[in-house]
């Protein structure tokens, strides 16, 4: 405390010029409009270059978000192109126009924006790593997309990273049926083209014809129904004679992807939950 006085009464007239200063100011632009007006005038810019450097760090920091935004607006929007070129083939009967996509499928489930940061395409077993994780809610077991159709399924998911199954794994087992026919199967890649696919257990009272669309079930918990799968190239009989085999061409080219969205599985979940219940009530009602 004596230090502090002591340091007062040093420096006393320089506290006491600061205050006479301000008093002098404050009269001086209170009590005189053009002066007045200069520091208005003055202050106004000071303060607009404080917040306008305030806004470009918020929004310099803020891109991520708006990155993630923007990708899921573009998936959104891809999907609706889609759709409107499926409409124009379908009128025209021009088959040269994009298929019909998954914006309906999609428009009622959470999407998570990513991006693949790596994406292996030559192994039986190829996996594909995104840039979320289960910070971003992301979780085992969820289905990713792209703009164009089926991706893959996480299999791992780290705090920041996860790793997805593709469609190109000799280990992917997807549920699918063609679309308009309700006849299923599942899609497996059994290695060569990337492009390429089978859709197995087709049956045989199966009517169908080439280039019609392949897409997913919805009888999992994993992908809704309606996402594109690819287009079918060949028909074969399976190894027994008991079903069809069917080549397909991948919606996805998996040699450029960059760009996908995780699905947020709760709501099929919950449903198939609902299901599953209710088959177990029944069966305990015709035990009774």
């Amino acid at each position: 405390m004596r230090n502090l006085l002591n340091f007062l009464a040093k420096y006393n007239h320089w506290f006491v010029l600061l205050l006479l200063e301000v008093i002098s100011m404050v009269l001086l632009f209170q009590y005189n409009s053009y002066q007045g007006s200069v520091w208005f005038t003055s202050a106004n810019y000071v303060s607009g270059s404080l917040l306008a450097w305030k806004a470009e760090v918020e929004s310099f920091f803020s891109m991520a978000k708006v990155n993630q935004d923007l990708m899921q607006r573009n998936l959104y929007l891809e999907q609706q192109m889609n759709d409107l070129a499926a409409k124009l083939t379908e009128a025209t009967k021009d088959s040269t126009w994009m298929r019909k996509a998954q914006s309906e499928s999609l428009k009622h489930y959470n999407l998570i924006p990513a991006k693949v940061v790596s994406n292996r395409l030559n192994s039986p077993d190829n996996l594909i790593t995104i840039d979320k994780g289960t910070a971003d809610g992301v979780d085992r077991d969820m289905g990713v997309v792209c703009g164009t159709g089926v991706v893959g399924i996480v299999y791992l998911a780290a705090t920041h990273y996860s790793v997805v199954i593709p469609v190109l794994n000799s280990r992917s087992n997807i549920s699918c049926q063609i679309r308009g026919r309700s006849y299923f199967g599942y899609l497996n890649w059994t290695g060569g083209d990337n492009k390429l696919a089978f859709v197995d257990d087709v049956p045989r009272h199966a009517h169908f014809k080439l280039y019609e669309w392949v897409e997913t079930s919805g009888y999992s918990s994993v992908f809704p129904p309606g996402i594109s799968v690819g287009k079918i190239l060949h028909v074969y009989n399976s190894p027994d004679g008991l079903s069809y085999r069917l080549q397909v061409e991948l919606a996805t080219d998996f040699s450029r992807l960059r760009d996908v969205c995780v699905i947020d599985n709760k709501p099929m979940q919950e449903r198939l939950d609902v299901l599953r219940a209710a088959q177990d009530s029944l069966k305990i009602e015709e035990v009774r």
